[in-house]
């Protein structure tokens, strides 16, 4: 890790320099204390000969932290107005470069010639769950993700049996994730309402379902937390459009009570539900019987 100390970047006075202002609509709240920015890197644990794809530098306050531990940065940045201000401020650190546009219509490892790269990001609420999703179906995906989210969305994505969400599902799927640091809001300028936290999520070099079974797993926890305050049979027959003793059967096949609620199964019971499933239902596309929903797991259950 990078112990160079760098001055501190005036974020506020940036702004005003230029007529700026953060835009609440893309969620602009820059992380500007130095101690929270060293923890950022600290997480990602970053060798000099990996290469860095930052989501959202904003000013550039954290990418030049990056710069410095890391062979190479890319940062993808969606606010146009910001641009100037980066390259300005990135002038001294020649392994960066700066993409203009939105992540989620960009493949991310398109972005990299590396065969290897990682992800940091400080995320905006209202688009965690779909660049997550984003990051974690790219074609070449990163060898881990540093995200900072707010503090209730990391432990949601860390969540075990009890109080689990269908965003935990979608990460734990992919990678085992981490609360590293809590961050509070007044290192961010403006300052949120809501403290964050830094998460770790390290990939499995494969996820731990095989694909064709992934979109069944999808489908049957999408189905679950459908209705998430509702018994297991319920919600599956209401998400899958079943009749409640049809759930009630798989459920049985698969050793879960029809009683509970689908924030209280592991992973592992949610794969065995998956392989009933395969079982009784080998081809799913083909049943007349039942309508597949939308895979949509851009909803943070």
């Amino acid at each position: 890790m990078n112990d160079i100390l760098l001055p501190p970047l005036n974020v506020a006075q940036l702004l005003r320099q230029h007529n700026l202002r953060p835009d609440a609509r893309l969620g602009q709240n820059f992380l500007i204390d130095e101690a929270a920015l060293q923890r950022v890197v600290q997480a990602a644990a970053i060798r000099p000969d990996e290469t860095v794809l930052e989501i959202g530098p904003g000013l550039g306050s954290l990418t030049r932290h990056l710069a410095l531990a890391s062979q190479s940065v890319v940062a993808v940045e969606l606010d146009q107005r910001l641009l100037p201000v980066l390259s300005q401020v990135l002038q001294g650190y020649p392994n960066t470069t700066i993409i203009p546009g939105d992540i989620l219509s960009l493949d991310p490892a398109a972005l990299i010639s590396a065969s290897d790269y990682l992800v940091v990001a400080n995320i905006p609420y209202n688009i965690t769950s779909a660049l997550i999703r984003h990051l974690l179906e790219a074609g070449r995906r990163p060898t881990r993700m540093i995200l900072t989210v707010q503090r209730e969305v990391a432990e949601r994505i860390c969540a075990a049996p009890g109080a689990m969400s269908l965003l935990a599902l979608s990460v734990q799927l992919y990678g085992a994730p981490k609360i590293c640091a809590r961050i509070p809001a007044g290192a961010f300028y403006p300052a949120p309402k809501v403290d964050s936290a830094i998460v770790r999520v390290d990939l499995y070099p494969t996820p731990l379902l095989p694909p064709a079974s992934v979109e069944i797993f999808f489908r049957l926890a999408k189905a679950g937390f459908s209705q998430k305050r509702k018994m297991l049979r319920n919600a599956l027959a209401a998400g899958l459009h079943w009749p409640t003793d049809r759930a009630d059967a798989l459920l049985h096949s698969a050793g879960i009570l029809p009683q509970r609620r689908a924030e209280t199964l592991s992973l592992h019971e949610w794969f065995i539900l998956v392989d009933s499933f395969n079982a009784q239902y080998p081809a799913p596309s083909q049943e007349n019987s039942t309508q597949k929903p939308k895979d949509d797991r851009s909803q943070e259950s």
